[in-house]
């Protein structure tokens, strides 16, 4: 007999690339085997993200030809994750009437209990009843694991639709993440990313009795036998405190690279935002990690063309991104998201403005890390190989603990780590060699 196979389409964050993994694995626990295209599978699947209306529009244009795979072949089964599901709660079996099954963030087991039950009506799932850290993961790569520390978020930021697809934060108990550290280290992790909306406010839901802050939690990570690299994102600036900045310092797994979005650098855009921080907090915190951590990377988040943005709050952003010198930065047009607040507000900024205030930022972001990228060039750095090179397929591709990719000479297999000499560099990427130290040891 035939097994079932599935196919998963996943859009947006890092947070739905671990609930896909986790997806994968309650399936194949289930006797699904993954499908190679969407037409082999008679189960297609989504997990969608609602930050950006282009995601919306991408994963709709799937959507249909999922449908019309599902016309050709009856009997398959369309099922739709995440928070663009959770978003449209109300609609999505009347406006997509071939969607068998809906499910929230909070809901992931669901789509087990809806696939081994005996009627296969379209249900909805939506409610927050458990972590998706709670099932079983089919790692993307096998020596890199995702720990989701805790989901939703209490942040009321006027443009995010996070708190109201997610819900309220809750966060994980630490012996149950440390228990899931271990095992991720048992099947062969040794990089370890914490995620979480929030991750710096980690905790502060538990019970006194549990109660542990982020840095705690840091070092509790950093201390279990065989994880030799630590990442999370994505901490709030509002939130980065010293504790978190001295641990990068202390612990020896911690890696030197801190995401802190901004956003805008403009107070005033940042009120709107609801941010709840000023240009100059944000700055400070900026001083503080330098400070400690000099050679630390730092990259972040900006919104372009929030309402109401004018050439002077946007020349703010352009003078801070100079003053912090960032080695990367994800830029974003602001696009209204239905339910936010920031969607009502007057003064929408027109679409040639954002994209020409775009192209000015992405010059600054660009020039500045390539010139930070430098001070690389020269030194060893060690490298996890995560594969061959995508532009080079005679040669591999890893990261160094600054996050930054290297595409270099060299032998090894994904998983292993590498001394790598650095001896060119853009504001993208590194390149080099294999240390012939490290080419002989291998």
């Amino acid at each position: 007999m035939r097994r079932h196979a599935y196919h998963l389409t996943t859009f947006g964050c890092q947070m739905n690339e671990h609930d896909s993994e986790r997806v994968k694995g309650m399936l194949e626990a289930l006797g699904y085997v993954e499908a190679d295209q969407r037409g082999e599978a008679d189960l297609i699947l989504f997990n969608t993200c609602s930050i950006r209306e282009r995601a919306d529009e991408r994963f709709i244009a799937h959507l249909q030809e999922a449908a019309a795979l599902k016309r050709r072949a009856q009997g398959t089964v369309i099922g739709v994750g995440g928070c663009w599901a959770q978003s449209v709660k109300h609609e999505v079996f009347e406006r997509f009437p071939y969607v068998d099954v809906a499910f929230g963030p909070g809901q992931v087991h669901k789509l087990a209990e809806f696939l081994t039950s005996e009627s296969l009506s379209a249900q909805g799932f939506f409610e927050f009843e458990s972590f998706t850290g709670d099932l079983p993961p089919r790692r993307a790569r096998p020596h890199q694991g995702w720990l989701q520390v805790s989901v939703g978020c209490n942040c009321v930021c006027s443009y995010c639709i996070v708190p109201s697809t997610r819900g309220r934060e809750v966060s994980r108990d630490p012996e149950t993440l440390l228990t899931e550290v271990r095992r991720q280290v048992a099947d062969g992790v040794s990089e370890v990313t914490l995620l979480g909306q929030n991750v710096n406010s980690y905790g502060r839901d538990l019970p006194p009795g549990r109660r542990t802050s982020f840095a705690d939690l840091l070092a509790r990570v950093d201390a279990v036998e065989g994880v030799r690299r630590i990442r999370y994102t994505s901490p709030h600036p509002k939130d980065m405190r010293e504790d978190v900045i001295r641990a990068h310092v202390e612990l020896p797994a911690l890696c030197e690279h801190i995401h802190l979005p901004l956003q805008s650098g403009a107070s005033t855009v940042l009120k709107r935002m609801r941010r709840t921080y000023t240009r100059e907090r944000y700055l400070d915190r900026v001083a503080l990690i330098r400070e400690q951590l000099p050679d630390c990377a730092l990259t972040t988040d900006i919104i372009v063309g929030f309402p109401g943005e004018t050439e002077a709050e946007f020349e703010q952003t352009l003078s801070l991104v100079d003053a912090v010198g960032y080695d990367g930065a994800f830029t974003f047009l602001y696009s209204p998201r239905r339910g936010t607040e920031a969607a009502t507000l007057g003064e929408q900024v027109a679409h040639e403005v954002k994209v020409q205030r775009l192209e000015r930022l992405v010059d600054v972001v660009q020039r500045r890390a390539a010139e930070r990228a430098q001070r690389f060039v020269g030194r060893s750095l060690e490298v996890l190989i995560e594969g061959p090179s995508r532009t080079d397929p005679a040669r591999l591709r890893g990261r160094t603990r600054h996050n930054k990719v290297v595409n270099f000479d060299g032998l090894g297999e994904p998983g292993d780590y590498v001394d790598v000499e650095i001896s060119g560099a853009s504001s993208q990427t590194l390149t080099g060699a294999m240390s012939l130290v490290a080419r002989a040891a291998h």
